[in-house]
């Protein structure tokens, strides 16, 4: 089992939930607001004056063999609009509850 982290645009929120829906990905926690800046070429997205638009974020643990069709679905959409911007992370879960 996998956990992917995934960052996004709030303009992105509908489409990365219908990608989840479509793969079948049930359960996940999703955050409205998360503050940041993209590592290599993001601006900022603080909710501020100068710096408005603002990303969501979204966990979820997933089966192994679900992982890289949505990474793949991601980098899609990733690739639909780069000034908007999203990203992914997978790390292993160990266990679980």
């Amino acid at each position: 089992m996998k956990a992917v982290f995934i960052v996004f645009n709030q303009s992105n929120t509908s489409r990365v939930e219908y990608m989840l829906d479509r793969l079948e990905i049930r359960g996940y926690t999703f955050w409205e607001e998360v503050q940041g800046r993209g590592s290599v070429d993001g601006e900022p997205r603080r909710g501020t004056h100068t710096w408005p638009e603002m990303n969501s974020a979204v966990i979820t643990m997933v089966e192994d063999d679900k992982v890289e069709e949505l990474m793949s679905k991601i980098h899609n959409l990733d690739n639909r609009n780069k000034e908007v911007g999203v990203r992914a992370f997978v790390w292993n879960i160990e266990q679980t509850v």
